[in-house]
């Protein structure tokens, strides 16, 4: 990885749970950049290498994956859609190099295992609070399914089978687990004044 010139931070974490508003906060605060990276994945879907995973749950029969994929299925699903794009996340990251003002990164597929392994700055993870505040904002701001049935299902996913997996692997590396986002902004503020 290049030398970031800048402060440099990322934030991990389950879908809906703040990651995007806690970036912008952050770059309001310290007159930074915020980088959604899964902006920058849905682009990808026009470069073959990464087409099958970009779509890869665009893809699936929502109803049909939700109840019948089992649980270690579905991280390992998710484990392989950022693994395979990691390399393009990389470069984007590394395009950020000569910015001399602090940049955040966000994304899902940030995954503390691919973090710890190539990014040289710190990160928090957010896994949120409760399956209601979930759910809540899946609704106000749909990521998949169209009906309230597949919307609750995956609000399910995301809290009783992806945020354990992400809280244990972040804390595995040594990462800061928030549901609270008032302590995340603290603690980031803290890691980027570092």
């Amino acid at each position: 990885m290049k030398q970031h010139k800048g402060k440099r931070l990322y934030i991990t974490g389950i879908p809906t749970a703040g990651k995007s508003y806690l970036a912008q906060k952050l770059a309001e605060e310290v007159g930074g950049i915020a980088v959604s990276l899964d902006d920058f994945r849905e682009a990808l879907v026009f470069d073959e290498r990464y087409k099958k995973w970009v779509e890869f749950y665009l893809d699936q029969d929502e109803e049909l994956y939700l109840k019948t994929t089992s649980p270690e299925q579905m991280w390992a699903n998710l484990v392989a859609q950022s693994e395979a794009v990691w390399p393009a996340f990389m470069e984007q990251i590394n395009s950020y190099a000569d910015e001399e003002s602090p940049v955040i990164f966000e994304c899902v597929n940030i995954l503390p295992h691919l973090a710890h392994k190539d990014l040289s700055f710190p990160g928090v993870c957010m896994i949120g609070a409760s399956y209601e505040e979930i759910l809540a904002r899946n609704i106000e701001e749909p990521r998949w399914g169209d009906t309230k049935e597949l919307q609750e299902q995956e609000a399910k996913m995301t809290f009783t089978i992806e945020r354990p997996y992400y809280k244990s692997e972040a804390e595995k590396y040594g990462i800061p687990v928030f549901d609270n986002f008032d302590e995340a902004l603290k603690t980031a503020l803290v890691l980027l004044s570092k």
